[in-house]
C-alpha cells in the first residue's frame, strides 16, 4: 500500500493527477444526481466496449471478398468465446443506437439544449449521424447474404442523389459492383475513420458540456440555476457504473442465448434473396417505398434534410428559457410525431413482409438456411478454392463443357461460384464422396430434402449431364 502511495505521488508530481480527479469527480449538478442523467455516460461506455471488442475481432478478420466470410465463421465457430465476443459487438451496435436515442430524447424533452448550449447540441447531432454511419459500415463486414444485399440497397439509395449520386455510390463501392474494394473501404471507415471522428466528437461534447454546465431538472433555469448543487462523485458515478454493469450483463446474456447470425456466404448471382436492413434502418427502408420517380429525390433528400435541419436547429428556433415539456407543446409534439412516425414505419415494414405470402415464405426459408449454416461445423478454406477459377489447362474437354453448362444453367445461383456453397450445399469434393453414377442418379432424381430446398430434376441430356459431372469432380 505504501509503495502504491509513493508511485501515485510520483505520478501526481509529474501529471497533476489529483487535480484532474478533482475536476472530473467534483462536477456540480443542479438539483443533485439523477437516473435521468445516466444515458450520456452509458453511451460513452458502449462506444468503449465496441472499440475493445472490435479490436479483438479485427485480429482475426480479413477484409476481402475471398476471406471475410471464412474469418467471421472461424471467429464464430472456432475461436474460444468468439461467438460471445462477436455477439456482444453485434448487439452492442443496437444498444448504441438505443442509448443515443434515449440521450437525445431526454435532452430534447427536458429542454437541456437551452442556455448557451447550441454548440453542445450540434455536436450531439453530429454524434448521432456518426453512430448511424458506424452501424451501416459494420453491417457489411460478415459478407453473408443478408449483409451483402442490405448494403447493396443502402448504396443504391445513395445513387439516387441528383447529379452526384452515381459518383457517391461508386466511391462507396469502389466501383460499379460490390467486392473486395467495397469491403476494404467499409472496413477502413468502420475501424479507423468513423471511430476517430466519434472519439473526437465525444471529447468535444464532454468539454462543451463541462463548459456550459449541467442543465439540471426541467424546472431549472438553464443559465443561472438556483437549485442546491450536488456533485458527480460519488452518487452519480455509482449510478453510471450500475448502468454500465446492467448493459454488459444484458448484452452478454443475449449474445450467449441468441448468437449473432451468420447466413450463407454472399452470392451476388442469387436473384431470389430478399435483403432486409437491421431494425434501426427499417423505417428508412419502408419510407423509400412511398417515393417513386420523379419524386424520389423529395423522399430521399428534401424531407430528411428538413427534419434534420429542424432537429439541429432546435436551440436556434426555440430561444425561450422555458424548459417544461407541457409549456413547449409545439416542439414536443413535433419530436413525438417524428419519433412515432419512425416507429410506425419500422412496424409497417415488418407487417408488409408478413402480409405477403411469397415474401414471408422466402424470408422464412432464408432464416432456416441461416440456422443450418450456423449449425454446420467450420470448414477451413483451402488456399485457392474459395473463388479462384480453375485453369482451363487443368480441365478436360468434357469438364470444360460441364463448366459451361454449370454457368449457363445458373447452378452457381444456389451452389456458388466454383461450387463453394450458398443457398445450396458445397459441391467441392463431391467427386471424392460419391461415384459418377451416384451423382448422376442424384441429379436426375433429387432427394425429398433437395426438392424442398428448391432443387429440380436435371433436364439435361445424358451426355451433357455426364459432362457436368466431370466438371463437378474437378472441384477440389
Amino acid at each position: 500500500m505504501n509503495s502504491f502511495k509513493k508511485l501515485w505521488n510520483w505520478l501526481d508530481q509529474r501529471a497533476n493527477l489529483n487535480n484532474l480527479l478533482t475536476v472530473a469527480l467534483k462536477e456540480p449538478i443542479p438539483g443533485g444526481p439523477s437516473w435521468s442523467y445516466v444515458f450520456g455516460s452509458g453511451l460513452i461506455f458502449i462506444f468503449t466496449l465496441q472499440a475493445l471488442t472490435g479490436v479483438l475481432l479485427a485480429i482475426y478478420y480479413t477484409p476481402s471478398a475471398d476471406h471475410a466470410y471464412t474469418t467471421v465463421a472461424y471467429i464464430s465457430k472456432e475461436v474460444a468465446s468468439g461467438s460471445l465476443l462477436r455477439g456482444i459487438h453485434a448487439y452492442g451496435s443496437s444498444a448504441m443506437v438505443i442509448m443515443v436515442v434515449l440521450h437525445l430524447s431526454q435532452t430534447f424533452l427536458w429542454g437541456a439544449y437551452k442556455g448557451r448550449r447550441e454548440v453542445l447540441w450540434l455536436s450531439g447531432c453530429a454524434l448521432l449521424t456518426m453512430i448511424l454511419g458506424m452501424s451501416f459500415t459494420g453491417y457489411l463486414l460478415p459478407w453473408d447474404q443478408k449483409a451483402y444485399f442490405a448494403t447493396a440497397v443502402g448504396t443504391s439509395v445513395a445513387g439516387e442523389v441528383p447529379f452526384i449520386g452515381d459518383l457517391i455510390k461508386r466511391f462507396m463501392r469502389g466501383g460499379s459492383d460490390m467486392g473486395t474494394l467495397t469491403l476494404s473501404r467499409f472496413f477502413a471507415a468502420h475501424v479507423l475513420f468513423l471511430p476517430a471522428l466519434i472519439a473526437g466528437l465525444i471529447s468535444a461534447h464532454v468539454y462543451l458540456f463541462r463548459k456550459a454546465g449541467a442543465a439540471g431538472p426541467f424546472t431549472e433555469d438553464p443559465v443561472t440555476p438556483k437549485s442546491k448543487m450536488g456533485y458527480f462523485y460519488p452518487k452519480q458515478l455509482l449510478m453510471d457504473i450500475a448502468l454500465a454493469a446492467f448493459v454488459i450483463a444484458v448484452l452478454a446474456v443475449i449474445a450467449a442465448t441468441y448468437p449473432a447470425e451468420l447466413g450463407p456466404q454472399a452470392n451476388p448471382a442469387d436473384t431470389q434473396f430478399l435483403g432486409r436492413p437491421e431494425w434501426y434502418y427499417r423505417p428508412m427502408f419502408q419510407w423509400l417505398k412511398y417515393w417513386n420517380p420523379p419524386y424520389t429525390v423529395i423522399g430521399i433528400m428534401v424531407i430528411p434534410a428538413i427534419v434534420g435541419a429542424l432537429l439541429a436547429g432546435a436551440p436556434f428556433l426555440d430561444r425561450k428559457l422555458e424548459r417544461r415539456p407541457w409549456k413547449r407543446p409545439l416542439a414536443v409534439a413535433l419530436y413525438a410525431f417524428v419519433l412515432g412516425g419512425l416507429a410506425f414505419m419500422g412496424w409497417q415494414s415488418y407487417r408488409d413482409d408478413d402480409n405477403m405470402p411469397t415474401v414471408k415464405a422466402q424470408i422464412i426459408a432464408q432464416d432456416e438456411e441461416t440456422q443450418r449454416m450456423m449449425a454446420t461445423p467450420f470448414e477451413p478454406q483451402l488456399e485457392g478454392t474459395a473463388h479462384a477459377e480453375a485453369s482451363p489447362a487443368q480441365l478436360s474437354a468434357a469438364a470444360e463443357t460441364g463448366k459451361a453448362l454449370f454457368m449457363r444453367n445458373a447452378c452457381f445461383a444456389c451452389h456458388g461460384q466454383n461450387g463453394v456453397g450458398g443457398r445450396g450445399p458445397r459441391l467441392i469434393g463431391i467427386g471424392s464422396r460419391m461415384s459418377s453414377d451416384q451423382v448422376f442418379e442424384l441429379l436426375r432424381r433429387p432427394r425429398a430434402a433437395m426438392l424442398a430446398g428448391g432443387m429440380i430434376p436435371s433436364p439435361l441430356k445424358d451426355d451433357d449431364l455426364r459432362a457436368l459431372i466431370e466438371y463437378l469432380k474437378t472441384l477440389k
